[in-house]
């Protein structure tokens, strides 16, 4: 399991940082490209998003929650004008669904370079890269979790939450900021709205 996972990729001083600069630099790009040049996107309260990102105090983790519209929905909600998306340190670990992330090596690299954390939908709390998520929480690094569990196109505002986000935080040693975001669009054609 952990070779599939390939935990070494995820590290920050895998090959001295520099595959996951580069993969950052590239979707980073992709994303400004889809949220800004392809798409209209509007964003309201962006600055406190940033400032939460760049200037938490030391050792407290951020914890952002968001609904879940459609595959992109990671990365090019951080495509937004102003946003630092190609700066891997500032970037956040996202937990990501081990079916379709993690189905090979290929992808198990691509997405271990950026920041994700495979998760298996339904195993449950006490899962093994669980504890990974909470590791990042302690050393105060930001966090992005889909806290329905799934891509849901449901015209609903959010739908039922699982539990995994509420445990992250309760097991946090340094209770973490929470910023919830709602987001509109991503599902469609042209899109979007980032609302936090």
């Amino acid at each position: 399991m952990g070779r599939r996972h390939m935990e070494w990729a995820g590290r920050t001083d895998h090959m001295w940082g520099i595959p996951r600069k580069m993969m950052f630099m590239a979707v980073g790009a992709f994303a400004k490209t889809v949220a800004n040049l392809l798409n209209t996107t509007s964003v309201r309260n962006a600055d406190t998003l940033l400032r939460l990102v760049r200037y938490r105090p030391p050792g407290v983790s951020l914890i952002t929650v968001s609904n879940h519209m459609s595959t992109l929905d990671d990365p090019v909600m951080w495509g937004f004008k102003g946003f630092p998306t190609s700066d891997a340190t500032l970037g956040r670990w996202v937990l990501a669904a081990e079916d379709i992330c993690f189905k090979n090596t290929v992808l198990s690299y691509f997405f271990r370079l950026g920041k994700c954390i495979p998760i298996t939908r339904g195993a449950g709390i006490h899962q093994k890269y669980m504890d990974e998520a909470l590791e990042h929480l302690r050393n105060g690094e930001w966090l992005h979790t889909f806290p329905e569990g799934k891509v849901t196109q449901e015209d609903v505002p959010i739908r039922r939450l699982k539990w995994g986000t509420s445990s992250l935080i309760v097991r946090s040693p340094v209770t973490p900021i929470v910023l919830p975001i709602v987001h509109r669009g991503f599902q469609e054609e042209t899109c979007c709205s980032l609302v936090q």
